[in-house]
């Protein structure tokens, strides 16, 4: 998406520590208006954390923190969480259960006159769809309802950002779906910009304008989720953000080999000493039915519309590949082992990718 120069929240060299331990480290983000990031990780690695520095919960060690052009966090800097233009939804909607619908969504807007208050109670419900239960307290209303209530908590001031803090964790799966979708929609009509956490490798890349991939406290990378999908950053990314196998690769003359096929090579030079590997995502591999393969067919998985099939290498390494489920294999077949037409696997050098175009320290010599 086409970015406005400035953006509406930077986060630059933040860190924060909690005793001995350092939860966030040299953390570099940036968010436009319009915009939404998801923040995903392992469980750990800092995404809650930095969320937190975002909304004034936690007060970084290091760093600055600029939201809609005004620092609120920097070395001579503080301001809380009430005096910042953030709205916040919490995993557990953090809804007051003495309060009604109407009261929970007015609990932001205590400064403004009675007649504009209320008519952008009215407003913001209306956006969720919940005006018509605007009496009703916490307690009378479904999961669902609730995160929408907090949602229109949020928005209700008319914040620079809102920020999501996993909101969709404790839904069933198809009430999940539908919620995020519903979430995502009142977003983008408002053109609001946000920031979703969340530990779903799948809700990050269906959701996000971009995705930013956490580890131990530091961003390993960020960009559209194609992007982060098709040709991450490292090899923790490429594992993570989805099913992945690595097999060595070696130069054969002017192309680059693996155990499954010769690989379309980045338009680079690579050392023959260099550690490298090809990352295979399943949809990349393909198989064919032979007597004379020397590939075997390990395990299979029923996924409905597709099967997962593990094959175990002559070499011994194995990779899986996703076929359509007309398509059987039987567990012990002999099979040969390929890459699919125009397909560009990321190439990996000493764990980090190599992109066509891109320089590279790592230089292959004929």
């Amino acid at each position: 998406m086409a970015h406005p120069v400035e953006p509406v929240l930077v986060l630059a060299g933040v860190a924060k520590g909690y005793g001995r331990v350092t939860a966030v480290r040299d953390l570099h983000l940036e968010l436009f208006d319009g915009e939404l990031l998801t923040l995903v990780g392992p469980s750990g690695c800092g995404k809650s954390t930095a969320l937190r520095l975002m909304a004034g919960l936690d007060r970084p060690d290091e760093g600055e923190i600029t939201i809609a052009g005004e620092v609120v966090a920097g070395a001579r800097v503080w301001q809380p969480a009430e005096r910042r233009r953030v709205g916040l939804v919490f995993q557990d909607h953090a809804l007051f259960p003495h309060l009604t619908v109407a009261g929970n969504v007015a609990f932001g807007l205590g400064g403004w006159p009675a007649h504009r208050r209320r008519s952008r109670i009215g407003e913001v419900l209306g956006l969720v769809e919940l005006a018509d239960l605007s009496s009703r307290y916490p307690h009378e209303l479904s999961g669902g309802e609730q995160q929408r209530v907090a949602l229109a908590r949020a928005l209700a001031p008319g914040p620079a950002v809102v920020l999501l803090d996993e909101p969709f964790s404790n839904l069933d799966r198809n009430l999940r779906t539908q919620i995020r979708g519903d979430t995502l929609t009142v977003l983008r009509e408002t053109k609001t910009a946000a920031v979703l956490v969340t530990h779903d490798q799948g809700e990050a890349l269906a959701s996000g304008d971009r995705v930013a991939v956490m580890r131990a406290g530091r961003i390993e990378d960020v960009g559209p989720p194609d992007r982060v999908f098709h040709a991450p950053a490292n090899r923790f990314v490429a594992s993570f953000m989805g099913d992945a196998d690595f097999l060595p690769a070696h130069v054969q003359g002017v192309s680059l080999h693996t155990e499954a096929g010769p690989v379309a090579s980045p338009d680079l030079s690579l050392t023959k000493t260099a550690d490298l590997e090809v990352a295979l995502r399943p949809h990349e591999v393909t198989l064919q039915a032979d007597p004379a393969g020397t590939a075997r067919v390990t395990a299979d998985e029923f996924q409905g519309a597709c099967t997962l099939y593990t094959v175990r290498l002559p070499s011994g390494r194995t990779v899986r590949s996703l076929q359509p489920h007309t398509v059987r294999y039987p567990v012990g077949a002999a099979v040969q082992v390929g890459l699919a037409d125009q397909v560009a696997p990321t190439v990996l050098v000493d764990g980090e990718a190599v992109a066509p175009g891109h320089n590279s320290e790592h230089r292959l010599s004929q």
